[in-house]
């Protein structure tokens, strides 16, 4: 029996492939659609496309299941550091105890900036938003790194794929500096990637700043959860901005870009805006039914996945993380009560569990980032400062995959047929 998926198109019938993953649902490979038929798919929004091939992140969105390469999230936020899933994403296994501190070397080695981006920041009002302040320095990067953007040349690669998710951080935090004022702080090479991080971010230089090991965990334990997500819609930005040819800091500035939309890297500012709405625990079942009206505007914030139909594995890290952080900092922080009778409600009633709509891992983000004392508008910024090594990992391999092809989607034409000009003193 073939393995071929037959289409019937008029008189005619063709055959195309049908090609298997090492997990997953097969694929009908319809690169030869339009040269043999004339007609192209109709897929808005690519949800029953595959636009490659990737050997990164896997997931089963019915199953609640999200591995790196073959690593489930669970065991990687557990026992793993941010470090360690970003040498695995770039490399395909995880890294001994050596290779792990050459790596760690390497990037601590990237994360100062050129002195000259600091005059670049101060271009900016100083109420710009952090994540348009980061579009524009990321893009930068390139007018000041220009050594390392051959993409045909794989030490260049190498070493702008470093030099991005070591600058990341301190681009990051000197975005939040500068929107309140307070002065730049250096990268202390002698802590870790995420201490180092909340030090540029919080320490000031009148003084000295102790990182708490139990925020520095929480925090390294976000930016794992966030690291990679396979084709979202920032990383197939970067992905088609990078088959181009642009350079990378392009392509991340691009991913970035699309990353700062509330349907993507907005949603746990939205969440925690949405908690503070509810207020208190004895409002829940009014908002609740407010979300099952079709006719309210008003919308559960958290819940539900693009991709997941099952409760997402990354809510359920990010739950006993705001436990840890909340009890390390001694916060009694009554929106934590509103999500957790939000999410316990939600998941028995008959109308969530029939549209599967369960917690997502926005849901309870917002929360740890506001308790370490992260503004709202830093949300998305910490989110890209994650999902940078993502990027640069589905970048790498697309730029070394033989069958890749600059990205050129297809439509459907609704306009006007062809028609004559009309002068304009005859209109």
């Amino acid at each position: 029996m073939s393995n071929d998926a037959r289409l019937i198109a008029g008189n005619e019938e063709y055959s195309y492939p049908v090609l298997s993953g090492s997990v997953g649902p097969d694929v009908i490979d319809i690169r030869k659609l339009y040269a043999q038929t004339g007609m192209f798919t109709y897929d808005p929004g690519f949800t029953s496309t595959a636009s490659c091939e990737s050997a990164l992140t896997y997931i089963d969105g019915d199953e609640g299941v999200l591995l790196h390469r073959g690593f489930s999230i669970e065991e990687l936020s557990e026992n793993s550091s941010f470090m360690e899933v970003s040498y695995l994403l770039l490399n395909g296994e995880l890294p001994s105890s050596a290779e792990l501190d050459e790596f760690s070397r390497t990037i601590t080695r990237h994360t100062m900036l050129h002195e000259q981006l600091a005059t670049f920041y101060r271009g900016f009002r100083r109420d710009a938003h952090p994540m348009a302040i980061m579009c524009g320095v990321v893009g930068a990067l390139s007018a000041f790194y220009h050594d390392s953007t051959d993409i045909s040349d794989p030490v260049h690669r190498k070493i702008s794929s470093h030099r991005l998710i070591a600058k990341m951080p301190t681009i990051a935090a000197m975005a939040y500096k500068y929107s309140v004022g307070q002065p730049f702080v250096y990268p202390d090479n002698s802590l870790s990637y995420t201490g180092n991080f909340l030090r540029m971010t919080f320490g000031v230089p009148a003084e000295p700043y102790v990182v708490n090991p139990v925020v520095e965990q929480a925090l390294d334990r976000i930016f794992i959860l966030h690291a990679d997500h396979e084709q979202n819609a920032s990383t197939s930005t970067v992905r088609l901005a990078g088959s181009s040819g642009a350079n990378p800091f392009a392509c991340i500035a691009a991913g970035i870009a699309c990353l700062w939309g509330p349907a993507h890297g907005g949603a746990n500012e939205a969440a925690l805006n949405m908690l503070k709405e509810i207020g208190t625990p004895d409002k829940i079942p009014h908002y609740i039914e407010r979300a099952k009206d079709k006719n309210d505007p008003f919308r559960l914030m958290g819940f539900g996945h693009r991709v997941y139909k099952n409760y997402d594995p990354r809510a359920t890290v990010m739950q006993k993380t705001v436990r840890e952080v909340l009890t390390a900092l001694k916060v009694n922080d009554p929106i934590f009560e509103v999500a957790l009778q939000l999410e316990e409600m939600a998941l028995n009633d008959p109308y969530f569990i029939e549209k599967k709509l369960f917690p997502n891992v926005d849901f309870y983000s917002g929360i740890i980032l506001s308790a370490i004392g992260f503004p709202t508008t830093m949300f998305t910024v910490l989110f890209a400062l994650a999902r940078t090594v993502g990027w640069v990992a589905q970048w790498n391999e697309m730029i070394s995959d033989p069958g890749q092809k600059i990205g050129r989607p297809r439509q459907l034409y609704t306009g006007p047929t062809a028609r004559e000009y009309v002068p304009l003193d005859n209109r």
